[in-house]
């Protein structure tokens, strides 16, 4: 999912190793290496080496070592569930929900689905001129893909784009942020514990440098961050033409139609807009709400918002709400808040980040209302802990202000009438929406999820989820071959003026 800055660019570093903290406490909890340009050419070296072997055991022998993975990630459930946290900040709840449980099934469904997602296609055609012939589309793997995340899911939107690579038969270079390596290092190896041979999937650490040197050495880029940043990924790959698939920003948008399940749409809203600290790249960044039931729902959700619990990230059940990840997403909500209430609207819930006395990166679950498309918080990504809520006249209102964006990742609409909702969710400019739900499509693996517009190109799940880290060859096979054909050399014009008699009886007796 999108963040909205992914690394931390430097041109010089001091050191060489990489200071990991916890965002909660700042406590300095792990250190990891800085790799270079020659460092990264190495790597790729070893993974272009192993790939053939590792496509050699075709699906299921790749499937064997990804379901052993999947029971891997059950026994030490609690470990991968605490690294996560350790480095994100997160509640408990969200790291299980989001990046552990998501794994969990990932490795499973990855392993059963690559062979019929990939498998040879008979295709048929309407052509006259190839009537008889065996056509095919064959999926091979690209051979070396890199993939660069980020530090919001580390499990789910970093190490997860790993997987669909590996069953294809690819080797993998994952560049994690700088900020969550830690997760990524020891999904490492639980694979290797689990068979998958040294160098198929590898782990590079460091800065924008580290990534930017990754693109130029790979045959494919999957890329998660923000806009910016995957602009400029977009254009380093285009020196060598190296495709890439990005997932960028959003600004996701929530419509509640007078008919809404009030109730819903309010625990939904507040349980997706805070989510993770609300650094969720498909999470609720603003709501629409049709006037009739307007006062309703602001007041259902400042009552839900008031009760969470943000804390230090313990065990089970202790908190509702984490710390913020990246230090400098802490900036950018408290400006978005500011803006917000220097041109007039009101914080009924939050809107101040941790203090001084507080170690970590803080910010309090945040409620806005009177607010409106000419602040921040209403048109840029916030990433963060608030909820906007902007009162609209009817549905087509609603509509055209969820589309006044340049942002299209997702986005859900609420109405009791599920066709209406869906009639409203097919005009919402999104890759992916929800009626009377949100955010939970994304574990429909089966399903498609990508954005439109500025969010990105590319889509993660279902079969394109695989076959974009393939090469599409199309084979064309002659069974029953003539020594001549009416086509061929020297043409004739008897021969000519009869096929264009053919081709005008075949295809142009329609109705003008």
């Amino acid at each position: 999912m999108a963040v909205t800055e992914q690394t931390t660019e430097s041109s010089a570093h001091e050191s060489e190793q990489i200071a990991v903290e916890n965002p909660a406490t700042g406590e300095v909890i792990a250190h990891v290496p800085v790799l270079g340009g020659d460092e990264i050419a190495a790597m790729a070296a070893r993974g272009r080496a192993v790939q053939p072997a590792w496509n050699a055991l075709g699906f299921e022998g790749r499937a064997r070592v990804l379901k052993r993975m999947q029971k891997w990630m059950t026994d030490n459930a609690e470990r991968v569930i605490r690294v996560v946290m350790s480095e994100t900040g997160k509640a408990y709840e969200d790291a299980q929900l989001a990046d552990w449980s998501y794994g969990v099934a990932a490795f499973g469904f990855w392993a059963k689905n690559a062979e019929p997602y990939l498998a040879d296609e008979k295709v048929s055609t309407a052509s006259p001129f190839v009537k008889g012939k065996k056509l095919v589309l064959r999926y091979e793997p690209l051979g070396l893909i890199g993939v660069i995340g980020p530090w919001n899911y580390p499990v789910t939107n970093s190490f997860g784009d790993c997987i669909p690579a590996l069953a294809a038969g690819n080797s993998v270079i994952l560049k994690p942020s700088e900020i969550t390596p830690l997760t990524s290092q020891v999904l490492l190896e639980g694979l290797l514990e689990c068979g998958m041979p040294e160098g198929v999937l590898q782990v590079a650490t460091g800065y924008g440098e580290t990534g930017a040197a990754l693109v130029e050495q790979v045959d494919m880029i999957m890329f998660t961050g923000s806009t910016a940043t995957g602009k400029k990924i977009m254009a380093k790959a285009a020196e060598t033409l190296t495709p890439v698939s990005l997932e960028l920003g959003g600004k996701d948008p929530m419509i509640v139609l007078a008919d809404a399940d009030v109730d819903r749409a309010a625990n939904l809203a507040v349980m997706y807009g805070m989510f993770n600290g609300g650094q969720t790249c498909i999470s609720v960044e603003r709501v629409y709400v049709e006037e009739p039931i307007y006062d309703e729902f602001v007041a259902k959700v400042t009552e839900k918002a008031r009760s969470l619990r943000q804390g230090l990230p313990g065990d089970a059940g202790t908190i509702d709400v984490g710390s913020m990840t990246f230090p400098p997403q802490v900036d950018i909500v408290e400006r978005h808040v500011e803006d917000a209430k220097a041109k007039g609207a009101r914080v009924l819930v939050g809107g101040h980040r941790g203090g001084a006395d507080r170690p970590g990166n803080w910010f309090e679950p945040t409620v806005l209302v009177d607010v409106d498309h000419t602040m921040e918080c209403m048109t840029e990504e916030t990433f963060g802990p608030t909820l906007p809520i902007m009162k609209v006249a009817d549905a087509e209102e609603a509509i055209r202000l969820a589309n006044d964006s340049p942002y299209g990742l997702a986005a859900s609409v609420f109405s009791k009438d599920v066709a209406k909702g869906e009639a409203v969710a097919r005009r919402i400019q999104a890759g992916a929406v929800c009626v009377n739900d949100a955010l939970i499509n994304y574990l429909a693996l089966e399903l498609p999820m990508g954005g439109a517009k500025a969010s990105g190109m590319g889509t993660r799940h279902g079969k394109g989820g695989i076959r974009k880290f393939c090469q599409h060859q199309s084979i064309l096979v002659t069974r029953f071959a003539l020594k001549d054909e009416p086509q061929m050399y020297p043409y004739k014009p008897k021969i000519t003026k009869g096929l264009q008699k053919a081709i005008k009886f075949m295809y142009g007796r329609g109705k003008r």
